[in-house]
């Protein structure tokens, strides 16, 4: 069956076959090779047009994150055996192996399977085993019944008895509490469907048990949090951030991400201004505040009025004050203050509070993009290569 031809095609296939010396007449002859001398001209211009507006799309998807058209390459013929390879040295095309996926299984238990002796011809000879691993998972309650030794001692007047096990506290042990974690963070299940996952396995747990155990005594699950912060903040003195949007209780609130190729937390703020980035970076929410040279150099260059800086002198200078104390500061005796350049004031006070503090590591070089909330928080401040690069285009 022949291939149908596109309309560009056609009407080239067309164009060819006219030929302007047939005709008799001479006025004909050049008016036709005037017409067919524009039809190819324009033809040649919406074709560049047309390459040059997928470029620009192309472009335009790839700022935006995306990918432009994919370039599929023309089938070869299959004679063509020619190497035009620049590449000096080839690399030698390994044989395919498939490696056994058993390798990596362990094994819990072995189990003999008896062929019937009765089925068997009298001179049937035994010739070993052949082995078939099959995965398999089994869903058991594990439900303790605990007898606490108790004594009381009349002599003292008190009462001994043998504790839980670690992990045992409450009507739960860890492992149902771990499962149950795992699955709702993890895997996305609703309490509901948890509920009726646990009832089914024979576990009887109410609503409002399940939801504190997913919301409330977290603080193991903190405090694991701080030390993975801390000790990735130790590890590198580089950190990339970013921020992205994200529906808190259906309000808009941002989400932090923190990270170098050793770990990623992430933390959510109200607001994604510098103060927010400020907090992130110190693992706290409430701030606090100091005076000092940095925070002067700091507001000469957030271009705050020089007779803001010599008020500001007159506050407690080396004092670390509380959002709630330096705000009271700054009604009393900077009363007049623009909101900007109090906004700008919190700030630079905060970076000041931030580079003397020692309860968390100081980032040294901060990789980000060019969002102004990241700028002067660190002593080094170093683009992506995805926003570096557009300096370059």
């Amino acid at each position: 069956m022949a291939q149908k031809q596109s309309p560009e095609k056609q009407v080239e296939a067309l164009l060819q076959t006219i030929d302007p010396s047939k005709f008799a007449d001479e006025s004909l002859r050049q008016t036709l090779t005037v017409l067919l001398n524009v039809i190819e001209q324009q033809q040649s211009e919406i074709k560049e047009l047309r390459e040059e507006n997928q470029k620009l799309r192309d472009e335009n998807n790839r700022l935006k994150g995306e990918q432009g058209k994919p370039e599929i390459k023309s089938n070869q013929s299959k004679g063509f055996k020619s190497n035009h390879s620049s590449e000096k040295e080839r690399h030698t095309p390994k044989k395919h192996t498939k490696s056994s996926k058993n390798q990596s299984i362990k094994v819990d238990r072995t189990c003999i399977l008896d062929y019937p002796a009765s089925e068997l011809p009298p001179d049937a000879q035994f010739k070993g085993y052949e082995e078939v691993i099959i995965q398999d998972i089994s869903l058991l309650t594990d439900n303790v019944l605990f007898r606490k030794e108790k004594y009381y001692s009349p002599s003292v007047g008190k009462t001994y008895l043998a504790s839980l096990p670690p992990g045992y506290d409450g009507e739960f042990g860890p492992g149902i509490k771990a499962l149950v974690i795992s699955l709702y963070y993890g895997g996305n299940m609703t309490q509901g469907k948890l509920l009726e996952f646990l009832e089914n396995i024979g576990i009887s747990m109410s609503a409002g048990y399940l939801s504190n155990l997913l919301i409330k005594n977290l603080g193991d699950f903190e405090a694991e949090y701080n030390q993975v912060y801390t000790s990735g903040l130790e590890s590198s003195s580089w950190q990339h951030i970013d921020q992205t949007s994200a529906r808190v209780k259906g309000v808009n609130q941002t989400t932090n991400v923190i990270c170098n190729p050793w770990y990623t937390v992430y933390s959510t703020t109200a607001k994604k201004d510098r103060l927010s980035v400020i907090g992130v970076l110190q693992n706290r929410q409430e701030l606090e505040y100091v005076l000092n040279g940095l925070t002067y150099e700091l507001l000469t260059s957030f271009n705050v009025p020089t007779k803001w800086h010599n008020q500001m002198k007159l506050l407690p200078q080396e004092t670390v004050l509380t959002e709630l104390e330096f705000n009271s500061l700054l009604d009393t005796y900077l009363s007049k203050l623009g909101s900007q350049y109090r906004t700008r004031v919190l700030e630079a006070a905060a970076i000041s509070f931030y580079h003397q503090q020692s309860q968390i590591p100081v980032v040294e070089f901060l990789v980000c993009d060019d969002a102004p909330q990241f700028k002067l928080i660190t002593d080094n401040l170093a683009l992506c290569w995805v926003h570096e690069a557009r300096h370059y285009k």
